[in-house]
């Protein structure tokens, strides 16, 4: 059996002489990291000016005023005289459904009104015969020359002469509202625009059939004046607070990036939206457009200047959520709803302060407290550990 060679001394201590080095190497670093050596403190100044809460939000650019035009009768669009963009008047003709049928019904309903009041006519001759003859029974009556039975049948005669009249008067008035609403009828195939606008939609074409039943069927959409539009937009429910008519907007639309276009808020609805969970209130806004750039439809993104605190004292939020991390581990005071702590660089050692928070844009903070103004340093962050010297 042959011996395995003797290994050289180096070779039973290289271990040991490579894990000393590096060993102390660890040691240097956990010491300079560890709680051994200072902190140094990134520090910002505190700073004075005016700050703005502005809300941002979504929507649409509408029409303030538009205006649908329906079609209250069934029948064959025959003439068709408005299309998308057309200026119109209030009263113009924008189409007309076949009046064929309509106009014989108005035709039956004048002659029904004509034979109404001939009746009447008919009516008004009898009971004259009838009076000249119940009073011609009466007088005969009286001398004794017609007998009692005889007049008792004149004046009921008469009675029947009269309410026949009634009767016939009745059928003239019953003709003349059949004839009115026939003519009404005849009056709606012709589709007139209600206003003065532009028309921004047409839903029909020339033969089309409409069919109108439960619900009106809409025909074209009028716009009533496109130099005033209406922004739509639906604000986040945590934002809606510091929404108030008379505010101040601005918007962008995809059409034109690089321009902003202004408006003023004019209503803030009540009642609420929820889609998907998330919960929006609609906040409608007054915007002028004189030179027509702005579209019905247009998608627009909007910041809306909620408040403005101007000359106050301001921190940066980042300041307000920084601690120190020797001082994670520390009960500290607790802190009111509007309350919020600042750490001061006090000789390397960080002091807390209390302050009082106001408005805040999300970058920014209002802040008030004794000492504190524009200049005053207030840690952010850890800058970098200092090694040991």
């Amino acid at each position: 059996m042959s011996e395995k060679p003797a290994r050289p001394p180096f070779y039973r201590w290289r271990w040991f002489l490579i894990g000393v080095p590096v060993l102390v190497v660890l040691i240097v670093l956990m010491s300079a990291l560890g709680g051994g050596g200072a902190v140094a403190y990134k520090t910002q100044a505190l700073t004075r000016g005016t700050l703005t809460v502005t809300v941002s939000a979504t929507g649409s650019v509408q029409p303030l005023d538009q205006v649908d035009v329906g079609a209250e009768i069934t029948g064959r669009v025959t003439e068709l005289h408005a299309d998308y963009n057309d200026q119109v008047k209030q009263g113009q003709v924008l189409a007309r459904l076949d009046t064929s049928s309509l106009e014989a019904k108005v035709a039956q309903s004048e002659a029904n009104l004509l034979s109404a009041q001939a009746s009447v006519a008919e009516a008004k001759a009898a009971l004259r015969l009838a009076e000249v003859t119940a009073e011609r029974t009466q007088a005969l009556a009286d001398n004794r020359y017609a007998s009692q039975q005889a007049r008792d049948r004149d004046i009921a005669e008469l009675a029947r002469a009269r309410a026949a009249l009634q009767s016939a008067e009745a059928g003239v008035k019953v003709a003349e509202a059949v004839l009115s609403s026939d003519r009404s009828t005849l009056d709606k195939a012709t589709i007139r625009s209600p206003v003065d606008g532009v028309v921004i939609s047409r839903s029909i074409e020339l033969g089309q059939t409409i069919v109108a039943s439960l619900q009106t069927p809409v025909l074209f959409t009028v716009a009533r004046d496109l130099t005033r539009m209406e922004l739509n937009l639906d604000v986040d429910e945590a934002d809606i607070g510091h929404i108030k008519v008379g505010q101040k907007a601005s918007f962008s639309v995809d059409a034109y990036p690089t321009r902003r276009f202004d408006a003023e808020v004019t209503s803030v609805r009540l009642a609420p939206k929820s889609e998907q969970g998330v919960v929006t209130y609609q906040v409608l806004a007054r915007v002028d457009n004189p030179d027509m750039a702005l579209r019905p439809g247009m998608t627009a993104t909007a910041d809306v200047i909620g408040a403005v605190r101007a000359d106050v004292v301001l921190v940066p939020n980042g300041a307000l959520r920084f601690t120190p991390p020797e001082k994670l581990g520390e009960a500290l005071p607790a802190l009111a709803p509007d309350q919020g702590r600042l750490w001061l660089d006090d000789g390397g050692s960080p002091r807390a302060v209390t302050v009082t928070l106001g408005l805040s844009d999300g970058r920014q903070t209002e802040i008030g407290g004794p000492g504190l103004d524009a200049g005053t340093a207030v840690i952010v962050d850890i800058q970098r550990p200092a090694l040991p010297r």
